[in-house]
């Protein structure tokens, strides 16, 4: 069944566009969906006030990373309903999976969107279509490839995850859904994303986001809870599976009904002017963004290991809490990603003034906000973690490693930033130690140091030392990078 799904997803998609096309006819469906203009779209990146521009692009990111953020909560709050820790923990083993989609989401997404905004601002628009279509067949590719693998060898996965006999059975329920059937369109419906938002239409971008978003926030109880079908985590799983297929043909429909007057292409014939080059600018920036994210990973389940020993109530509260963290984590990448194309744009156009500017700008509105969200954590964690679990001793240890993790919130929004201007400019080898440094030099060996010192309440420090020491380094880096467009 599984593998039907997945090879049968993408003519789903595409037969379905056509159906809606015919329908509702190609032109009364773009008067409704008027496309944004190539002069309104000079304006936002060359003229218009760098906070409004700044702005413009990012808070329709930040609002549906909020919402994107809501629907990763929702698995966790509304399988803690059960309150049955061991559903809650087959959530959490399955994150590291999950987590791995990012690694193609910015192999294809973050090297796509930043070669089609430098493109843009070069006025190579032909280039820009060749790449979008490469990022598209390379998610599509890729999408399969993993679902195809997950199933074939989820046992062995699964073990490597941490399950026993005792989540084992909640565990491949939902990741049947999220993972063996679900990796293509979670993986497409990212790429496509960033896509649409590389060319300026974040608002597009964010509605297509949200669609699937909402979806899986209204769909979760009816899977999930004893009054509906009572699924357990297999819910949880089956209704994200679905969102994010609406999500998909959100970005498929638009995309052609926008034909002509949008850069995100999806005719293979492109494919036939990608040259070498494309091919290294792409991946330069892609490669290195998707190792930072198959590192997460290895973080992730490195973490899950050690706070298995103590029990699936120690694993629900490690996984609610970092569910939480997500919280400022994704504001923090979601206006961080806003101003890419911005900052590629006027690279690229030689405005190096206006792309500083940006920067800044950026930098003071988000390090502000995540100030006000520390104080914010460090009172609520109690209430917090109560609200997904009302058990004494997962609220216990939820507290302890919330409080640490928000300790770190503005030195996260600082290393994000810094990683996404590396990526917007195409530097893709100071992204590269960035991931390296993240992971390999400083998390993962403080996550074995701190556990030996302090046995599970340790871990959370790790990443606050390391979110310390990158804020600092991504500091100088940019200061560096300031230095060097002054002599432009």
């Amino acid at each position: 069944m599984f593998i039907f799904c997945i090879l049968t997803e993408p003519f789903f998609y595409i037969i379905m566009a056509d159906s809606i096309l015919k329908k509702r006819g190609k032109a009364s469906v773009i008067r409704f969906m008027s496309a944004t203009q190539t002069n309104d779209k000079e304006y936002l990146f060359e003229r218009m006030p760098v906070p409004g521009a700044v702005m413009q692009l990012s808070l329709p990111i930040v609002i549906s990373s909020l919402v994107t953020i809501l629907y990763n909560l929702a698995d966790t709050f509304f399988v803690g309903m059960l309150n049955d820790p061991v559903q809650n923990a087959a959530v959490t083993l399955v994150y590291p999976v999950v987590l791995a989609f990012n690694a193609v989401n910015n192999l294809f997404g973050v090297g796509v969107s930043s070669a089609m905004s430098r493109h843009l601002g070069c006025k190579e628009y032909e280039q820009v279509r060749t790449c979008s279509a490469f990022g598209f067949y390379g998610a599509l590719i890729s999408g399969l490839f993993f679902s195809v693998t997950c199933t074939l060898f989820q046992m062995p996965l699964l073990a490597l995850l941490g399950t026993d006999e005792q989540t084992l059975g909640a565990t491949v329920g939902y990741m049947s859904w999220t993972v063996c059937c679900g990796a293509l369109p979670a993986i497409l419906n990212v790429v496509q994303s960033y896509m649409v938002r590389s060319e300026g239409s974040t608002l597009h971008a964010s509605i297509g986001t949200m669609s699937g978003c909402i979806l899986n926030i209204v769909l979760d109880p009816i899977f999930i809870l004893p009054w509906g079908f009572n699924m357990g985590a297999a819910g949880a799983g089956l209704a994200t599976f679905l969102s994010n297929c609406v999500a998909c043909l959100y970005f498929i429909v638009l995309a052609r009904i926008k034909k002509g007057n949008t850069y995100v292409c999806m005719n293979p014939f492109q494919l036939r002017k990608l040259n070498g080059k494309q091919v290294r600018n792409i991946l330069g920036v892609g490669i290195p963004a998707a190792i930072q994210n198959l590192l997460n990973v290895l973080g992730t389940t490195i973490l899950n290991s050690f706070t298995a020993p103590f029990g699936a109530p120690a694993i629900a509260a490690m996984g609610i809490s970092q569910k939480l963290y997500m919280i400022p984590m994704q504001i923090a990448l979601g206006f961080s990603q806003g101003i890419m194309p911005l900052v590629s744009y006027t690279y690229a156009s030689g405005s190096r003034k206006r792309m500083k500017q940006a920067i800044l700008f950026g930098l003071k509105v988000i390090v502000c906000f995540l100030l006000v969200l520390t104080v914010g954590y460090m009172i609520g964690a109690p209430a917090m973690i109560r609200s997904f679990m009302d058990s004494s001793e997962i609220v216990g240890y939820g507290t302890r490693f919330l409080r640490v993790m928000s300790l770190g919130f503005v030195f996260l929004c600082v290393d994000f930033l810094a990683v996404g201007v590396f990526q917007a400019l195409g530097m893709g080898r100071q992204a590269l130690i960035f991931a390296i440094c993240r992971k390999l030099v400083l998390e993962i060996p403080l996550l074995f140091v701190m556990n030996w010192l302090y046995p599970l309440y340790g871990l959370p420090f790790a990443q606050l030392i390391t979110e310390v020491f990158l804020s600092i380094m991504g500091l100088i880096m940019l200061r560096r990078v300031f230095r060097q467009s002054e002599h432009h």
